[in-house]
């Protein structure tokens, strides 16, 4: 990135972490959790009226940013390496996948 376009994403970076933690505070035991997805977009598309890709691109890199965090977290006190928690989490989407 360029320093203009890294000004840009910093600007409106603090108010899209917060709509960010709102949201996941919303999702977290959303049931039946078919809805995550659904309430998900909705506050993507919110984001993207609003700041355009731009703002699609702060949710993303800050969503990222966390997940990351979370798997690191989960990681070390399932005493697992990064990787391992990744192969659950795909083994998880393909399991999913099989059932449609």
């Amino acid at each position: 990135m360029d320093e203009e376009e890294d000004l840009r994403l910093a600007r409106m970076t603090p108010e899209i972490s917060r709509r960010t933690l709102v949201m996941l505070r919303g999702l977290a035991g959303l049931e039946p959790a078919e809805r995550v997805p659904e309430d998900a977009m909705a506050v993507a598309d919110e984001i993207l009226a609003e700041h355009g890709t731009d703002g699609l691109r702060v949710l993303v890199m800050t969503l990222a940013a966390w997940a990351t965090a979370q798997i690191e977290n989960v990681a070390e006190l399932s005493r697992r390496s990064h990787e391992a928690v990744l192969d659950a989490m795909e083994l998880a989407c393909l399991e999913a996948g099989a059932e449609d």
